[in-house]
């Protein structure tokens, strides 16, 4: 057995736990596998993405074929395609497992088998592997709610730990950033959202595709607009003769009326171990009353309602521009039964099932076309501005709008298993994953909160005990410390950023993999391309046609009827060339491919011959006075065809492969972003290759590279001191893409294994949308340098403002709260960043 890791693709894997080269596991492996070759395939398939019977994954256990139960597992430590191949022939060894299948890229295990016991020992050969495994959400008592209210993810943290300490809740994970949460519990529903309330918080179930199936919350102005006016009354009142008694009962209902939600949440954040902002301010509005400042003190928990309530309007926008995208696709479907037409809800039609899609409708499912033909809007899926005509055998994604005819279209994948399912899930999953900046962040404030809590019970106690003032004097500057201790705009500097950008990039058919990955692509100063099918067009085609004794009409029609036999793909291209030319055939016989060097076949009694020089060579026919026009051709990496008979040369035609459409413009672009060098990785000749770069405008290129020079030509780019991406196509320039610093693969929307491998992908198969994304990554990136720095200044001014008693109460309140609203607003402006 041969086995070679990957030690570079280890920093795309979410876990680096794995033990994929040591002696034990390849001695393991060697059991099960006799070759195994790291990064050389795309590993087995993603147990998600099967052919519809016994093993759908439209269920989390299900009742096979052959009457085995299904059930998914995570898989955490495989540092390449080889480790997913080694367990699942592992898994596959064991008597009672029915079938077993493991993909690399979503680092899952779906194992399908006879009893528990077989469930049971997947699991042991697993872990006797050397890699970790816990059953998937599917197949526990796992639901995911939407919470609304949390503002900051000490909130988040707030809600986790107390659920975790219910003895109900097995585990529960809480997501600022997408503001939802996944819980296994054995207790109802019912009970978790009551949970949660009493944090002070609104939860409800989410339907599985990202949307709220639960009721709103009653509206958090009404008790802002009551206080307001209440201590607006006092105020206006302790100036109008209204007694001091009066003004002080009326801040005090304030008090009251708005903070009784967060006493509330902070009691519950005291039981659960946290400190965060509602214990902070609770702190500081009841300190405040007690010292006898009640106006201070409703003030302060007026402008922190307030605050509050703006923040969370402007955080759920960025949540719902993601949620948004699932009303796309329409909740209902006109399926074909019989000769009828009956009206189903998506989530009841099943693969195989023919829908009707009418035009100006959306595609209800993904599906292949059946009948008819149109135009379809994928902008959803793609961001595409253009329709992409469709035909019979056309795949149409779900989400995407008919913009003419009225087609059939054969259901391919179920509801949940859609392209745009996928990219909401994935984006959803990239949104809760921590940047490099936001967990440094996160780890600072978590030292900062406890050092200024503990400074302000300080200051609240020392001088007065050393009579350096009065007790009231230092508890009211002790009380602003406290709230100056919350930090909030800090915290949140970072992640609201990262949603919106990666939002703006999944509606523009990009989708970045979490914040890691948007930081890193702002970094980026070369990208290098491989050539064939990213940079161009990825197959042949006729660029040049020379006759010399006929018309070109005549020499095409030779052509096309000589390689009209042919299997190779040269032959293929001018095959195809003649039919869009509508050249005639002529009738042939006595057809005979050379091998590596062309065809010969008898037309109107004449032996006729289209191939390379060697061909007309061994056949003795002579190409003097052709010589200059062939070496003109072959310099610029041209592949020529000679058309002749045994009386010499009648015509070339040349074939190459041709540069997209959209890719000079695109690299123009890239370097107007900010790219200092875009590279072409390709195995062509160096003819071919300068041709290529000249019209492609790339400034530089590697030619003749095997798949192994490709990663040695990275590892030059690196140490020359650059960040390097890499473009390809996910699958065959793995070991480049793995060791390049940003992995970015094109064409996702049409295989799910470059969603799955990639670091960033683009949807369409076409580049026009990476200079979109490069000049989104670095806006975002100095928008969260300016929200910290802002956050970072204003937290300093007000901590100095303390002591000489120039900072109030409510100023304390309205610089973390305006700072919060400010840092938020500036991040927002990453959703409208236009291409």
């Amino acid at each position: 057995m041969s086995q070679t890791c990957c030690s570079q693709s280890k920093e795309k894997v979410a876990s680096h736990s794995s033990t994929c080269c040591t002696t034990e596991v390849r001695e393991m492996a060697s059991q099960t596998s006799e070759t195994n070759t790291c990064c050389g395939d795309d590993g087995p398939g993603d147990p998600e993405d099967e052919p519809e019977g016994c093993c759908s994954s439209s269920s989390a256990n299900v009742v096979t074929a052959a009457q085995g139960e299904k059930k998914v597992y995570r898989i955490q430590g495989m540092d390449c395609p080889s480790c997913a191949m080694t367990i699942e022939k592992g898994v596959n060894a064991l008597g009672s497992i029915i079938e077993a299948k493991v993909s690399y890229g979503t680092a899952k295990l779906q194992v399908v088998g006879m009893d528990q016991s077989a469930f049971d020992g997947a699991e042991q050969t697993v872990r006797k592997l050397g890699f970790e495994i816990e059953m998937s959400e599917q197949n526990r008592n796992m639901r995911t709610y939407i919470v609304e209210g949390m503002d900051c993810g000490s909130c988040a943290q707030s809600v986790e730990n107390h659920l975790n300490k219910l003895p109900q809740v097995k585990h529960a994970d809480v997501s600022f950033s997408t503001g939802k949460m996944k819980v296994e519990h054995d207790n109802s529903v019912e009970d978790i959202i009551s949970e949660v309330s009493k944090i002070g918080y609104h939860a409800s179930v989410a339907d599985g595709v990202g949307t709220n199936t639960g009721k709103k919350p009653k509206s958090e102005y009404q008790n802002i607009i009551i206080t307001g006016a209440l201590i607006a009354v006092g105020f206006i009142g302790s100036y109008a003769g209204l007694p001091q008694m009066m003004s002080t009962i009326l801040y005090a209902i304030a008090i009251v009326i708005s903070g009784y939600k967060p006493v509330k949440s902070a009691y519950y954040a005291i039981r659960s171990g946290s400190l965060d902002m509602n214990v902070l301010m609770s702190a500081a509005v009841i300190g405040a009353a007690l010292i006898g400042e009640w106006f201070e003190g409703a003030t302060v928990v007026w402008l922190f309602a307030l605050g509050i309530a703006l923040q969370n309007q402007s955080i759920e926008r960025t949540r719902k521009s993601i949620r948004n995208l699932m009303d796309l696709t329409p909740s209902e479907a006109w399926v074909k039964a019989g000769s009828e037409l009956v009206q189903k809800p998506v989530s009841d039609i099943t693969v195989g099932e023919i829908t009707i899609i009418k035009p100006g409708d959306r595609v209800p499912l993904d599906g292949e076309v059946v009948k008819g033909e149109t135009s379809i809007n994928q902008a959803p899926i793609t961001g595409e501005s253009m329709p992409v005509d469709k035909v019979e055998g056309d795949t149409v994604y779900a989400g995407t709008i008919n913009e003419h005819g009225s087609i059939e279209v054969r259901v391919t994948k179920l509801v949940q298993d859609t392209t745009i399912s996928k990219i909401i899930h994935m984006v959803e999953e990239a949104q809760e994953q921590r940047a490099p900046t936001q967990a440094f962040i996160d780890k600072f404030a978590s030292i900062y909160t406890p050092i200024v809590f503990a400074a302000a019970l300080a200051v609240i106690v020392l001088p007065p005990l050393f009579g350096a003032g009065s007790w009231g004097e230092w508890v009211y500057k002790g009380l602003a410390l406290l709230v100056v201790a919350c930090p909030c705009a800090l915290v949140i500097s970072t992640p609201v950023a990262i949603v919106s950008a990666i939002g703006n990039a999944a509606k523009n058919g990009v989708l970045i993999k979490g914040g890691t990955f948007l930081e890193k692509a702002a970094q980026i100063k070369v990208i290098a391309f491989d050539k064939t099918g990213t940079l161009t067009e990825g197959r042949p085609q006729v660029t040049e046609v020379q006759a010399y004794k006929n018309t070109e009409e005549e020499l095409l029609s030779i052509a096309y009827t000589l390689e009209d036999y042919s299997t190779h793909p040269i032959g293929r291209t001018i095959v195809d060339y003649a039919k869009e030319q509508n050249i005639q055939v002529k009738t042939g016989e006595r057809f005979s491919n050379i091998v590596g060097k062309g065809v010969q076949a008898t037309i109107a009694g004449q032996i006729y011959y289209a191939g390379n020089q060697k061909l007309f060579a061994e056949a003795g026919i002579s190409l003097s006075g052709h010589e200059e026009a062939l070496g003109d051709i072959q310099s610029q990496g041209k592949t020529v065809v000679i058309v002749g008979t045994q009386e010499g040369v009648i015509g070339i035609i040349a074939v190459s492969d041709t540069i997209r459409k959209t890719t000079s413009q695109a690299l123009k672009d890239l370097r107007h972003a900010g790219v200092d060098q875009v590279v072409m990785l390709t195995g062509d000749n160096r003819g071919t290759a300068k041709r290529i770069a000249a019209e492609a405008n790339v400034n530089r290129y590697f030619a003749e590279l095997m798949p192994e020079d490709k990663v040695n030509a990275i590892r030059q780019l690196q140490a020359e001191g650059h960040k390097v991406a890499m473009v390809g196509d996910g699958i065959n320039d793995a070991p480049a893409l793995a060791l390049s610093d940003i992995g970015i693969a094109m064409g996702g929307a049409g295989t799910d294994t470059a969603m799955e491998t990639a670091d960033i992908v683009l949807m369409a198969d076409n580049l026009e949308k990476l200079p979109h994304t490069m000049k989104l990554s670095r806006k975002a990136l100095s928008i969260i340098k300016q929200n910290i720095w802002f956050s970072l200044i204003v937290k300093a001014i007000a901590l100095v403002f303390i002591f000489p008693g120039w900072l109030t109460l409510w100023m304390a309140v309205l610089s973390d709260t305006g700072a919060a609203i400010i840092v938020i607003l500036n991040a927002l402006r990453l959703l409208n960043v236009k291409e």
